[in-house]
């Protein structure tokens, strides 16, 4: 078995505003990154496009026509201050999810150990009924409970380490006891969730929140003295990750000082913490990350990692 890597050319078609941060070049510089020798091993895969009814395991109906019906015929169309569709949007959208339950499909077919999924726009924000922060549908939520109806699974985890708290998943997975959701974020930051009193309605969320400068050192003693334990007590049947390179010290929307061996640490004790607990099965889904040079170096080595553990 190896690692799979997932993307699809839709999800070049999402446009934004002219110098918003959630931008087409996001994707093109993660996609250069590892387009080289280094990743010559990846299996490359196109999933097909989400269907409706896919997305309707986390969202509502009159949500999802909703979104559909917002996409603008030509232009942008705003649906709140940060977050816009442009005519491709809403196949971006779909795509996307598309692309994770493929990546999450093959790893549960035993086609591949882990996998990565190339996508925008990310969807960690996008509530039950509500986008936000760049985000449309909740990918990540919608996997998880693919993995749990559709595959049978008893236990699944959501580790998401952006730098904005995941308050989608958050609302997405508040109510469902066989997934465990949990996210280390800065605090204060927006959007201004994820209070370790936030516990979810069966004490399935965790937070983390991580004050302004937090370094390195900081963020992997609170991993190691809150994520990892919780994890292990809660011992997934697989492992989903909003991976989100914001926290890194360049980043310009947060103030966290990560740098890119902290993004290989986390990845390579989650990659373990799967082979334990998982059959080593690990979903990893792509979130945010602004400074471009940042996001690539830093998704090429969270890359590197799965390759590593997929060998």
């Amino acid at each position: 078995m190896s690692t799979a890597f997932f993307t699809h050319p839709a999800s070049l078609g999402h446009t934004t505003p002219a110098g918003h941060p959630e931008q087409i070049a996001r994707l093109e510089h993660v996609l250069a990154a590892l387009d080289t020798p280094a990743f010559a091993a990846l299996q490359r895969h196109q999933a097909p496009p989400a269907s409706e009814s896919d997305v309707l395991r986390c969202h509502p109906q009159a949500y999802v026509d909703e979104i559909r019906a917002s996409i603008p015929v030509q232009g942008l169309h705003a649906l709140d201050a940060d977050t816009h569709v442009s005519p491709g949007s809403y196949q971006a959208a779909l795509a996307g999810v598309g692309q994770v339950l493929g990546a999450l499909d093959a790893v549960m077919a035993g086609e591949a150990r882990n996998a990565f999924a190339a996508i925008r726009p990310p969807g960690h924000h996008a509530e039950t009924a509500k986008p936000m922060g760049f985000c449309l549908f909740g990918n990540a939520a919608i996997a998880a409970k693919r993995a749990l109806d559709h595959h049978g699974l008893s236990r699944v985890a959501v580790v998401d380490f952006d730098v904005h708290h995941g308050n989608g998943t958050q609302d997405l997975l508040w109510d469902e006891p066989r997934a465990l959701f949990v996210s280390s974020h800065q605090m204060p930051l927006w959007p201004g969730t994820g209070e370790a009193s936030e516990r979810g309605a069966h004490g399935n969320i965790l937070n983390l929140p991580l004050p302004p400068g937090c370094n390195g050192t900081m963020f992997r003693s609170a991993y190691e003295d809150h994520v990892f334990p919780r994890l292990e007590a809660f011992a997934p049947e697989l492992v989903l990750v909003s991976a989100g390179f914001d926290a890194h010290v360049e980043d310009p929307l947060a103030q966290l000082a990560l740098e890119v061996e902290d993004f290989v640490w986390v990845t390579r004790r989650l990659c373990e913490l799967a082979d334990r607990h998982a059959q080593g099965r690990l979903v990893s889904v792509l979130e945010g990350g602004y400074n471009l040079s940042a996001l690539a170096a830093s998704v090429a080595a969270h890359v590197t990692v799965l390759m590593e553990q997929g060998a």
